[in-house]
């Protein structure tokens, strides 16, 4: 009943878009809300910038409206804001362009899209994105249009508005048969976009060019009431029902266009650049809006190199669409599409999809020329990892090296297909990164775009994803060995920076149960800096650079901890670690363990669930296999 309740409500609230007025009664919203009579690109640019713009440090932009749906696109994404839907707002010449995003497989063209056109419906429904029509109109016509030209300057500047448009030929008829010619009387409604009910927003997907007419794009005649109204260029004899008719003040999506028949793409050449087209036995129609084509990379040059293509080429906004290069972001598209399965009942046991993302994403990286760049140390760049002697101006230089990274390698819906046959076949009830690993290898080889050489080249990617979650789960399991973890790499850390404090200053240590004075504890500091690789050459000049990150934070009144300098952080983990090996090596090894033993794995094993996201097989899966990895 509940839901019914809703249902009603909703109901009755829907009758509070209802609004209908005349003409005149028109003319006195636009002068209070001019933003109701904006042009179909600046409509979606606010609807994409009333969600909310996060502006970064470095000047970089993230638009909220895409980043619960679309992960890693940050570039992409500011860069079709700001290069295409900002500057066509601002009604600059890049609005008489199509909108071309060009990409690879399941790199989330069709998803930006989809998005668009789901939010222009939302935000038709809000104050700020409120839009009129003439009653009536088949194409939602703007109500300005009924002003005529020569009056046209005059009204804009009392209005605040542009008026570019012409009235379609069935407002036209109307207006004079109906209204005599009077304006002020038209009936003006409130409408709100929807792709369902076909207004405002279009969808044209290409089918047999022998079967496909060009009526579905530009309407057609009524052949049933000509015998009635006498002609075809009688306008009640014609439907204004194609794709471009509908799609007036708001979007159209042009699905696979480059696969379409070459007189079904001449429609745009006049639509882009003149905002008109031609149907049937009339006048150019007047038409405002946006024209989303996609379509992938191959397709694109084989277009291109069409001299024929050239006029419509020169009309097109080409927004290359990658796959997303940072492991964090790929791991989200997992968690997005698994939970959309209805295997939620399986667990999928932490750092399964980074694994997973890991081999995903060195297939879509390209070998770097920078010395002592390899594909791994790249993946940690962009994933926003810090990497000894790189800086953000390296990482920089990597991204722009090649224009065409992430436009080929593995698709996010492979790799869900490998996933999902990993949850299908499980006889346990949960799976881990070895069975995703695994499933992705037995993949390959029914691949049918892998050729012999790409296989072996993504062979060798899983066993450098194999192996950096081999790392992981050992961090994991060690993690959960230690007892008060954080206490006791605060003491540890605490140790060392008494220690470096000591050295850097030339002092002593003070013993705090006997007070006597002490070198600083040399083999305590190298047992630490070993862990990372600092050499004996370069102890002196981490020490200070840890002095100078303390001052650094002293001044801003912050506290150096634990988790103020991530390669310390790194070495410190890696101390207790590796002290604690032995213990985890024997406890996971034994087959009989004894009561202490059996009672420490519990711990483990309740800290594992409890803490990390484990549950409780799948904590066990994960302390045997880090056992025979320890054993090795």
């Amino acid at each position: 009943m509940d839901i019914l309740k809703r249902i009603s409500d909703y109901r009755e609230n829907e009758l509070n878009f209802l609004w209908e007025g005349t003409f005149a009664d028109y003319l006195q919203i636009v002068k209070e809300h001019p933003q109701v009579a904006e042009t179909a690109h600046s409509r979606v640019y606010n609807m994409i910038k009333s969600h909310g713009v996060k502006t970064h440090a470095d000047g970089r932009k993230t638009y909220l409206f895409f980043s619960e749906e679309l992960f890693g696109l940050n570039h992409s994404i500011e860069r079709l804001v700001e290069e295409y839907f900002h500057s066509a707002a601002r009604r600059l010449d890049v609005r008489k362009r199509i909108l071309l995003l060009m990409g690879p497989v399941s790199g989330g063209k069709s998803t930006i899209v989809a998005m668009l056109k789901k939010g222009l419906e939302q935000y038709s429904r809000t104050d700020e994105g409120a839009l009129y029509a003439i009653k009536g109109c088949p194409m939602q016509e703007d109500p300005l249009n009924l002003i005529p030209r020569e009056l046209r300057a005059e009204a804009e500047k009392e209005l605040g508005v542009r008026i570019e448009g012409n009235l379609c030929p069935s407002c036209r008829f109307r207006l004079k048969e109906e209204f005599g010619g009077r304006i002020e009387d038209m009936i003006v409604e409130r409408i709100l976009l929807s792709e369902d009910e076909r207004q405002g927003i279009g969808t044209f997907s290409p089918s047999d060019p022998k079967s496909q007419d060009i009526a579905d794009l530009t309407g057609s005649i009524d052949f049933a009431t000509i015998t009635d109204y006498g002609s075809e260029s009688d306008p009640r004899a014609y439907r204004f029902d194609g794709e471009l008719n509908k799609a007036n003040r708001g979007l159209m999506e042009f699905q696979e266009m480059l696969k379409c028949d070459e007189k079904f793409l001449w429609n745009l050449l006049s639509l882009t650049q003149e905002g008109n087209f031609k149907a049937g036995r009339f006048a150019l129609i007047s038409a405002d809006e946006l024209i989303v084509a996609h379509t992938n990379e191959s397709e694109y040059k084989s277009f291109i190199a069409n001299k024929k293509n050239e006029a419509l080429q020169s009309r097109m906004i080409v927004m290359p669409i990658p796959y997303n290069l940072q492991v964090t972001a790929e791991e989200r598209i997992y968690e997005k599409l698994i939970k959309q399965s209805d295997l939620s009942h399986i667990h999928i046991a932490p750092h399964s999809f980074r694994a997973a993302a890991i081999f995903s994403i060195l297939t879509r990286l390209k070998d770097s020329k920078k010395q002592g760049v390899d594909l791994l140390k790249k993946l940690r760049l962009y994933d926003g990892e810090s990497v000894e002697g790189m800086k953000d101006i390296d990482v920089r230089e990597l991204q722009n090296e090649f224009l065409d990274e992430g436009m080929s390698g593995i698709d996010p819906r492979y790799v869900i297909n490998r996933i999902s046959s990993a949850l299908i076949r499980t006889d346990q009830d949960y799976i881990n990164a070895l069975d995703i690993l695994r499933s992705l290898k037995d993949g390959l080889d029914q691949h049918p775009s892998i050729t012999a050489e790409q296989r072996e080249k993504y062979l060798h990617f899983i066993s450098v994803a194999r192996k950096e979650y081999d790392e992981i789960a050992k961090k994991e399991v060690q993690k959960a060995f230690v007892y008060s973890y954080e206490e006791s790499a605060k003491t540890l850390m605490d140790n060392y920076l008494d220690n470096v404090e000591a050295y850097c200053n030339w002092g002593k240590i003070r013993d705090p149960l006997t007070g006597e004075e002490m070198e600083p504890d040399e083999k305590l500091m190298r047992s630490i800096e070993e862990q990372i690789g600092i050499s004996e050459n370069a102890k002196k000049a981490f020490r200070e650079e840890i002095l100078i990150r303390i001052s650094a934070f002293a001044r801003k009144g912050k506290r150096f901890d634990y988790n103020s300098h991530e390669r310390l952080r790194e070495a410190i983990q890696k101390k207790l670690f590796a002290d604690l090996k032995d213990v985890v090596k024997i406890t996971t090894s034994t087959k009989t363990p004894d009561e202490i033993q059996l009672k420490k794995m519990n711990e483990v094993i309740s800290r594992l669930v409890e803490d990390y996201g484990y549950t409780p097989s799948s904590a066990n899966g994960l302390l045997r296999y880090v056992g025979s990895l320890l054993n090795r």
